[in-house]
């Protein structure tokens, strides 16, 4: 029976938490440094104390170690893994390969989205080097997936739900080239969320100031079946810099939807314990830029944003009838007082305004000016939403069963968890006979289920007397409390942590010549691939190279594609943005200050990015 992991992502110890209560299997989260968000470091009491908690159910926490290494950090890297590893840490996702050069604890380490891994060749080479897992490239198929699965036994995991880079991961240089920010070392400027004008080759504007990079986000909660069936171990949410609601909501989602398909089948989660929330999630109320399935079943048109780079949210109608100050929509979906709204207004630009109150089917905006008849409308913040997921009780709870039972000396409280881990407490002392045996009957077994907030579940309670006998309720419930401390403990020591040390080899790597799209920074990173056959022809664009003329984005999204201007794979675009008469190539993107000449490989249907000199 295969395991089935849910990985959620954590800004923090408060949001690991909440993660791993809402049913995550693992988390991961960054250490104070080198974790590819700057905007997202913990220290380590606190990564401690969020890798206790998570154990207890037999989650997992990998650290992100995933930047490029400079030759001055690379000491300061070492020390931090040891730390990590000491900690209890049950993984390390890293990018840059001098780590593996590293005299390393027996942590395992998780190949980065950022090493692009994209072809069987790769992911099997990763393997070979001693990688446990590799986390895919968002960009592939069904089908790829199942290459890569065919080719190796590496654990696979994937992203499933969030934010879309529109770069292959690792293979962005925008950043970097134009703001002196880059992706590799956290830092990223988010170049894809800004607005491009779109130029011919005469420089004549085809499209002026539109989101032509900023790409809708993942959704793939209607393939997790398939991925599966395509040997997918784990399926990662996106959100390393988003706030607890988020990660309660959309975890609380597809634990739902992941314990749907487990249930009768031949896959298991990879953790301890139920999830019970209050609450029905809906990732639509969470933060999104609306939602695709990117390329997992093949090229669609409509990955794209082109109006705005913000959360539109929840769709909810069309405006059918509007008053001075008020309006109504189809359907009359409630809005509340609180609650934000957005639209594309008559400039197809985002707007939006917050709701006053609700009378009836009216609806009365603080804003009306600009709400028509036939415009749709949004829902990106849901005020009575938002307050459920801070106030409604959410639990996870370990199966335990219990039981009470007669022995010579006196009396023994057991119990077996889910997992197979037994506890026992022994009562001594002298057997008193109840004098009102069903009185007595009902208050042992009251108080021994009595577990509260305990993490524990009683799913079958046995009570094995010769006879009923009187306990002081002050007995029974230092007995409970006793077995359940034992039985924390015994879970504690028996946690299956796996260590798995790297044994270097010279395995060939699937190229033998790698410029700077290699990502080689430090000299350990040059080590390990000299070690595996390969000549470094530039270092990483973060050794200081001047980029201009350079590719400095390569992408499985085509903007060609996308207007409906492919001859090879001819469509009627979702958002008609242009007229498609005498268009003359090359292409250009115009930010105000720079241009980038677009190349469209159609043979491998993929767009090139290149800084112009």
């Amino acid at each position: 029976m295969r395991e089935i992991e849910l990985l959620a992502p954590a800004r923090d110890k408060d949001c690991g938490i909440a993660a791993v209560k809402c049913g995550a299997d693992a988390v991961y989260i960054g250490a104070d440094k080198f974790g590819a968000r700057a905007a997202a470091s913990n220290p380590a009491a606190e990564l401690e104390e969020l890798i206790s908690f998570a154990h207890r159910y037999r989650a997992r926490v990998y650290i992100t170690l995933n930047t490029l290494l400079y030759d001055h950090e690379l000491s300061d890297a070492e020390q931090l893994i040891r730390e990590v590893y000491d900690m209890g840490a049950d993984g390390l996702i890293v990018q840059d390969m001098g780590i593996i050069e590293m005299g390393l604890p027996p942590i395992p380490l998780i190949a980065s989205t950022q090493t692009h891994n994209h072809t069987p060749e790769r992911v099997k080479f990763l393997e070979d080097a001693g990688f446990t897992r590799a986390i895919l490239a968002r960009e592939l198929t069904l089908d790829e997936i199942a290459a890569i699965r065919k080719v190796t036994a590496i654990e696979l995991e994937t992203f499933i739900h969030g934010a879309l880079c529109v770069s292959y991961s690792g293979q962005c240089y925008i950043s970097y080239a134009c703001y002196g920010r880059s992706g590799n070392r956290g830092e990223c400027a988010q170049p894809c969320r800004m607005t491009y004008s779109l130029l011919d080759r005469d420089k004549k504007t085809l499209i002026k100031d539109k989101y032509l990079l900023s790409l809708k986000d993942l959704n793939l909660s209607e393939h997790l079946r398939e991925l599966m069936d395509a040997g997918v171990t784990s399926f990662k949410i996106e959100g390393r810099l988003k706030d607890e609601n988020y990660v309660k909501n959309v975890v609380s989602y597809y634990r739902q939807r992941l314990d749907s398909l487990i249930e009768g089948a031949d896959y298991r989660k990879s953790s301890s314990g139920h999830s019970t929330v209050e609450f029905t999630p809906d990732p639509q109320k969470s933060f999104n830029r609306g939602f695709s399935a990117y390329f997992l079943d093949g090229r669609r048109p409509g990955i794209v944003s082109v109006h705005t780079q913000k959360s539109i949210g929840e769709p909810l109608s069309k405006v059918i009838t509007k008053g001075r100050d008020w309006f109504i929509i189809e359907g009359g979906k409630e809005l509340n007082n609180g609650d934000g709204i957005c639209y594309i207004d008559d400039n197809n630009i985002l707007a939006g305004t917050n709701i006053l109150f609700s009378e009836g089917n009216r609806v009365f905006p603080h804003d009306n000016r600009y709400i028509k008849i036939g415009l749709t409308v949004y829902r990106n913040s849901d005020h009575d939403f938002i307050k459920e997921l801070k106030r409604k009780k959410i639990e996870r709870k370990i199966d335990i069963d219990l039981a009470f039972e007669e022995r010579p000396d006196g009396f023994i409280l057991l119990a077996a968890d889910e997992d197979g881990i037994t506890a026992e407490f022994a009562l001594t002392g002298e057997k008193i006979p109840a004098q009102n045996p069903e009185k007595a009957a009902e208050t042992i077994k009251k108080q021994l289920l009595k577990f509260g907030d305990e993490i524990f579940h009683v799913r079958d309670f046995r009570a094995d007397l010769s006879q009923s006998y009187f306990f002081p309720v002050s007995v029974l419930n230092d007995a409970r409390r006793n077995l359940v401390s034992v039985l924390e403990k015994n879970r504690d020591n028996a946690f299956p942590r796996k260590e798995i040390a790297i044994v270097k080899n010279n395995i060939p790597y699937p190229e033998t010549e790698l410029d700077f799209t290699g990502n080689v920074l430090n000299r350990l990173a040059n080590r390990f691939y000299e070690r595996h056959g390969v000549k470094i022809l530039r270092p990483a664009a973060e050794s200081g190279l001047d980029l201009k003329g350079e590719t400095v984005m390569t992408t499985r999204y085509c903007l060609k594609y996308e207007l409906g201007l492919c001859g090879k794979h001819p469509i009627k675009p979702e958002t008609v943005l242009l007229n498609t008469g005498d268009i003359k190539e090359p292409l250009y993107l115009d930010d105000g200050k720079r241009k980038f000449r677009l190349e469209f490989d159609c043979a491998k249907c993929r767009m090139n990015i290149v800084l112009e000199k």
